[in-house]
């Protein structure tokens, strides 16, 4: 906490313990996945307690941090397709794909899934 009493900006060192969840983009700590999971996609990223599932389905390749704290009414969310997702920090862009079965799930839900590495043009 800073002297004003907000949270402080993480430093780089700070950085590159973040992790990014690859199917919704979120930001958080290893800790805070092995926690709790992921708060967006649990029940398909299966993360809560396993830091192998944490491994695979988040990277610490991410560029820009997005802070989302009214999602529903941010244009900025709608514009990264967060809207519907909990208020967090966001990573803009995310480098890497879900693993195989992860993607297996999805299809079998009948839910497309779409990369966050901004490679997909809308």
């Amino acid at each position: 906490m800073s002297a004003s009493g907000t949270a402080a900006i993480p430093t780089q060192a700070r950085h590159k313990q973040l992790r990014a969840c690859l199917l919704c983009s979120v930001i958080q700590t290893p800790s805070d996945f092995r926690r709790v999971g992921c708060p967006n996609c649990e029940e398909i990223m299966q993360m809560k307690g396993s830091p192998d599932r944490i491994q695979v389905c988040t990277t610490t390749y991410f560029d820009g941090i997005i802070s989302v704290i009214d999602p529903e009414t941010s244009w900025v969310a709608r514009w990264q397709r967060t809207s519907k997702y909990v208020r967090g920090m966001y990573a803009v862009r995310v480098k890497g794909r879900v693993p195989e079965d992860v993607e297996a799930e999805l299809e079998s839900r009948g839910i497309k899934y779409r990369p966050r590495d901004q490679t997909d043009q809308d």
